[in-house]
Parts: structure tokens; sequence; C-alpha cells
């Protein structure tokens, strides 16, 4: 794998070594370069060197302009304004550094120079209860991040923090000892319907004789004493309920095309053996205080409308762990058994403040420093058309696998309208309709910033015009077609010719693809991944429309040239799309 140097870095490299010859007192300057609508740069440090060196601006860049070298990349620079200079690439550079991403797998995207290990917290759903649409956005965001970091080169260790622990569990448990069949359904062993249909049977079951029979109540809170003491029945018990719901989350992540691993899944029954050793580190540290009989952490800048400090509760005053414990401990475990430099936890935006709370309790204990950092990548909620939370007409929480259902039958129908033109057969169809079903969730989760709200719209998010999935995967399958159409002609980079302003477009946007996904990773923001797509297929809609391709047939070192950014930008869209989850079938 050679990494490329994108035309920015080009760029910025020549005018840094510019403005060091022009004003060497400045040192190593930064043009700070920015995309301009009258051209493919604009550099605009330039008055802030002129400020402090107190010179004339205009002048500077003029001399700035001289002491550029001839080179192959920059074509021209002209001074504009009070002192801008605008930049515009050569075709020739343009093309040659193209070539050089096609010529490699990864596109000339380089792996990050301080690669470290990052843990990803996400896809946390709660066993014996059914996954809805407020699980939908942890999974598939948390998902992208995963792609996208280990594209970039990270180690990355994937962890579902499920449900698997609580008090809940002496109440089914003691259910299920007393009614031993209710966890057998109909369904083959992998059926995750019918699995969480006997655990959503057995637990309306056990509620309702839980809140009728204080006998029943008293033997479930016996119970909770059992599993927490290990009992071997109750343990057993116990994973009869966290295996039949791992049955029905992998179906469901299945159908979300969503790959998720067994050792990957350490629920919060996984630190139970950590808890009381965190308490202990806390309190001999005095990180954490007694306040009324629990172990408590006090902050300054949290406070309660009485004005008085809210504290994280580590051990409850009865003895019980808190979920914080939990937390704290699992960050334990993450940094000195995993060796991670990064936490990265894709949670609600409501637990912004539990976690606030809990890093900087970290921080204070010293698992988390300069060189280990925790970050949340909080999300906003799923609202209905309404702009209220999603739920049914009925005002229930909406089933996240009806929901995936209902869009995949969409989508098939869409599908289905073009499949006669394209001569799909009935189970390209399906298939098809699942991958852009799938794919309009995703993306319309994905192209929003994470810490926003958004609706969900299922007519929109199967349109196929406007900023859907379905308008980039139709954008990749129609390019694939054209190399059916395209007889001898292959796809070949002229350097030597002069490009078409939608060629030039296209162009400069592909070398973007590094320096968007670098960015993207930084941040963690999946959505600027998704606009950059968005972008890509856009300004390939225009290319399309303005720069013919096979028909009518231009020259040949046009055809082949244009066939060469027409493969390009396929490879990049299903390159793209893939880190985002999402799938681009080659017809459609």
């Amino acid at each position: 794998m050679a990494s490329v140097t994108s035309l920015t870095a080009s760029v910025h490299q020549r005018l840094a070594d510019a403005l060091s010859a022009a004003l060497p007192e400045a040192g190593a300057a930064d043009p700070l370069l920015r995309r301009s609508d009258r051209a493919d740069f604009q550099a605009n440090g330039i008055l802030a060197l002129a400020k402090k060196a107190k010179a004339n601006p205009r002048e500077l860049a003029a001399t700035v302009l001289d002491a550029l070298p001839a080179n192959d990349v920059i074509k021209d620079v002209e001074v504009s304004g009070p002192g801008f200079l605008n930049i515009t690439i050569a075709d020739k550079a343009i093309i040659e550094t193209l070539a050089a991403r096609a010529a490699d797998d990864r596109l000339g995207v380089p792996f990050q120079q301080d690669a470290g290990t990052t843990v990803i917290d996400y896809a946390q759903p709660n066993v014996a209860k059914e996954m809805h649409v407020g699980h939908l956005r942890s999974a598939v965001i948390g998902a992208a991040m995963v792609e996208i970091l280990e594209f970039t080169g990270e180690k990355v260790v994937r962890r579902h923090h499920i449900g698997d622990w609580g008090t809940q569990f002496g109440m089914l448990i003691q259910y299920l000892l007393e009614h031993p069949h209710e966890l057998d359904h109909e369904g083959g062993k992998e059926d995750g319907e019918a699995a969480m249909s006997s655990l959503n049977r057995l637990y309306k079951a056990s509620r309702a004789l839980f809140d009728s029979d204080e006998e029943f109540k008293a033997r479930s809170r016996d119970r909770v004493v059992a599993l927490q003491a290990g009992d071997a029945e109750t343990i057993a018990l116990w994973q009869r309920f966290v295996d039949e719901s791992k049955i029905y989350f992998y179906s469901v992540f299945n159908k979300l095309d969503m790959q998720i691993d067994d050792p990957d899944v350490v629920g919060e029954s996984g630190y139970n053996d950590m808890l009381e050793e965190t308490c202990r580190i806390l309190e001999e540290s005095g990180v954490a205080v007694r306040s009324e009989g629990a172990l408590c952490v006090f902050f300054d800048d949290v406070l309660g409308p009485d004005g008085n400090k809210v504290p994280l509760i580590v051990k409850k005053t009865n003895g019980g762990y808190g979920y914080a414990a939990t937390d704290l401990s699992a960050i334990r475990d993450r940094v000195q058994n995993l060796k991670a430099s990064t936490l990265l936890y894709v949670v609600d935006a409501r637990q912004s403040l539990h976690f606030k709370m809990v890093f900087e309790t970290a921080r204070r204990a010293g698992w988390l420093n300069e060189d280990v950092k925790a970050h949340q990548l909080a999300f906003g909620t799923v609202l209905g058309k309404d702009g209220k939370p999603f739920k049914t007409r009925e005002g229930e929480t909406v089933r996240l696998v009806d929901l995936l259902d209902e869009a995949i039958d969409r989508a098939t129908s869409v599908v289905r309208e073009k499949a006669e033109k394209v001569g799909l057969t009935e189970e390209e169809i399906v298939e098809n309709g699942m991958y852009v079903g799938i794919g309009a969730v995703k993306y319309a989760d994905l192209s929003t910033s994470a810490v926003r709200d958004y609706k969900f719209d299922l007519d929109q998010m199967v349109s196929l015009n406007g900023d859907t999935s379905v308008y980039l995967q139709y954008a990749y399958a129609r390019i694939r077609s054209i190399f059916g159409k395209a007889g001898d002609r292959r796809p070949l980079a002229h350097p030597e010719l002069e490009l078409a302003p939608a060629e030039r477009a296209l162009g400069l946007h592909l070398d973007r693809f590094g320096e968007t996904l670098a960015e993207v990773a930084s941040s963690y923001e999946p959505h600027k991944l998704a606009a950059y797509l968005y972008q890509l297929a856009s300004l390939y809609t225009t290319f399309y429309d303005q720069c013919p391709v096979v028909k009518p047939a231009p020259a040949p070192e046009v055809a082949e040239n244009r066939l060469f950014l027409c493969d390009l930008t396929a490879r990049t869209l299903h390159q793209g799309m893939a880190l985002l989850g999402i799938r681009t079938p080659e017809r459609l």
C-alpha cells in the first residue's frame, strides 16, 4: 500500500515554503487554505502574517507569489481582495494524483501515524427486553465508527455492554423456577422472534404475579440475593435468560446487516467481581467519600435545584452497587487489561451528565490521563413525522424489528418498480430490497449529526431523489452499468488532457476522500462521510450529464479518461458506503 499525498497537502506545503522564503522571520507559517467558489483553493493566512509583520497584505501576497517556485501542481495563482491568493490546480496534477489513488486498493488513504487502541461501547440492548427504536442509533453509529477507525489503522475492541444484571432477574428467575416451561418456544434454536415472544410472555406474567402476590414478591427478593451470591441453580437459570436474549439480539443485528460476536458481548455481569475493589480504591484514595451511608463522589459544578452538590453514587446505603460502580469497573478493565488508549461510548445524550461524572471520577483515580482518554459520542432522539418521540398509534415504543421490516418492504417496492428495465431476477429484487431498506435506515441516521434529533420518515428515506442512501446506491449501480456499454474501451488515466469543469470538480472531490476519513475518525462525526458521499454522487451526476462517456462517443483518449473517473468514483462510493455499513448492489 502506497499512501498518496493529497492535492491539498501538496499545495499547502508549497505555499508554506513560499511564505517562509518571503517572510523568514515568520518561521513555519500556515497559509490557512480553504476552498473557494472563485478558485480551487484560497490562501488567507497572509492577512494575519502581514498584520504581525506590520506589512502591506497585498504586497506580502505578491512577494509570496514571486517566491512560489514553478511546479507541476499549481497552474495559476492570483492576488485578490485585501491579500488573498486564489490558487488553481493543474489538470495534469489532478489526473496524476487520482491515477496514483486508483493504483492502490485503499485508494491511497494512509494509515494514521499515531494509531492506538480504541474500545467502542455501543449496541447495548437489555436481556429479556425487546429492542425498540431507541436502540437503533447506538448500534448504527457505533458500527460505522468501528469500520472507519479500523480502516484508518486504529486497533478497535468492540464492547456490547448489555443490561444483564439487576433486581428484575430475581423476579424472572423465581417465576421460571415455578413455571419451568415458560421459556419453551416452537421456533428453531436460532429463531429470534420465537425467543423474544417467550421472554415477553414470561416477563408480563412474572410482573403481574410480582405486583399481586406478596409471597411471590418476597421469594423474588430472596432470589436476587441468591443470584448475587452465585447460587449455582440461580445462575444457571439466569444464563438461560441471557442465552435466549442473545438469540433474539443476534437475529435483529443480522437484519441490520451487522456482525456481533459473542466475545464482544460483555454485560454488566462481566464486571461483578471488580465492583468491591473499585469501591475500595476510590474510598482509600479519597476520590469517593461516605455520605449518609452511601459511597459518593462530589463535583463543584454539578448542583441540584436547591444549590446542593449532586453526587455520583458508587455504592448505595443498602450496600448495593449503582451503575457508576459498573461503569468505573469497566473503565479499569478496558484501560488495564485491554490496554486502551481511547474509550468511546456511543450513548444517548440524555446520559451525558452521568458519563461526565464517571469520566471525571476515573481521571481523579488516575485511570484516565493524558495517555488514556474517554469520549461520549452522544446522540439525539429518533422522532416521528410529527416531531415528537417515535411511538406507535397506541403510544407504545416502536419495535425495532417492525421498523426494519417495514423499511425493507418499502424499499423492495421501489426496487421492483425498476426491476424489469434492469432485468433483475426475483431473487435479486428481494436481496436488493433488503440492502436498500436497511441502507435507507442507516443512512438517515448517519447523515444527521449524531447530537441532533431526526425525524424517521420512510417515504423520504427510500426516495430516489435527495440526500438518501437510495440515491447513492443508484448512482453506484448506474456507474457500473456504463462499463457494460463501453465495448472494448477501458478506464485509463490521461494526464495530458485538458479537463472540462465538471471533470475537474469531480476529480478534486475524489482526491478529498482520505482527508474526509481522517477528519471523521478524529472527530467521531460519521455524518461528514455521508455528506462527502452525497456530494460525490451529485458531482458525478453533473459530470454524467455534461461529459459524454459512451454516447455520443468522444475521442478514444477522452472516453478512457472519463471511464477512469467513473471507475474511481464507483470505487470511492463503494468503499465509503461500506464504512457506513451500507451495501452497494451492482445492479439496481
